[in-house]
């Protein structure tokens, strides 16, 4: 995301830091700024967290769809067009990765299952401590470490898809 200057930046903590910073992020690394300016840095982080398990549960969402659609007779094509006109982007892009396998060919993974399994601890670990539970990102945990047993290192947080084929009496590749 950063070769392509594609990276969304959450700028925290003094304002004179942040504005400090600001001419190296959009046009360069990233393509926009959030400005959390005289807040604390660790709002940016919470942030960043709790947006990470919306790409989770996306994720899972999208694997959870395909394998109803393919096993119903639906298809994933049928499913794939109506996401491409509901939800351009990630959603897309994701579903695109699904159905062509990239989930499991990949050599290097675009989201490292196991770093994604990481970034899940911390928003469990968050949602504890004030009394929230993430059932859903609990699901998407579960798979990603299905994933991590499945292709090591490889494994891309794409293949939920895969361990919810096998979890489906399905190939965990397509």
């Amino acid at each position: 995301m950063a070769d392509s200057g594609q990276l969304v930046f959450v700028l925290a903590g003094p304002s004179s830091a942040v504005e400090k910073v600001k001419p190296y992020t959009v046009g360069v690394m990233g393509r926009a700024n959030i400005d959390f300016s005289d807040q604390p840095p660790s709002r940016a982080t919470h942030l960043k967290i709790i947006g990470n398990t919306f790409i989770f549960n996306m994720v899972e969402t999208l694997a959870e769809g395909h394998v109803l659609a393919e096993k119903s007779g639906l298809g994933s094509e049928n499913l794939h067009g109506f996401i491409e006109q509901m939800f351009p982007g990630p959603y897309t892009a994701y579903s695109s990765r699904m159905m062509s396998g990239d989930y499991h060919k990949r050599e290097n993974p675009l989201f490292v299952a196991r770093l994604a399994r990481k970034d899940i601890g911390h928003a469990t670990n968050l949602a504890a401590k004030v009394g929230v539970k993430m059932s859903a990102v609990e699901v998407a945990d579960k798979h990603l470490g299905d994933v991590v047993e499945e292709m090591g290192e490889r494994g891309d947080i794409a293949g939920i898809y895969g361990a919810v084929r096998k979890e489906n009496g399905m190939q965990f590749e397509n």
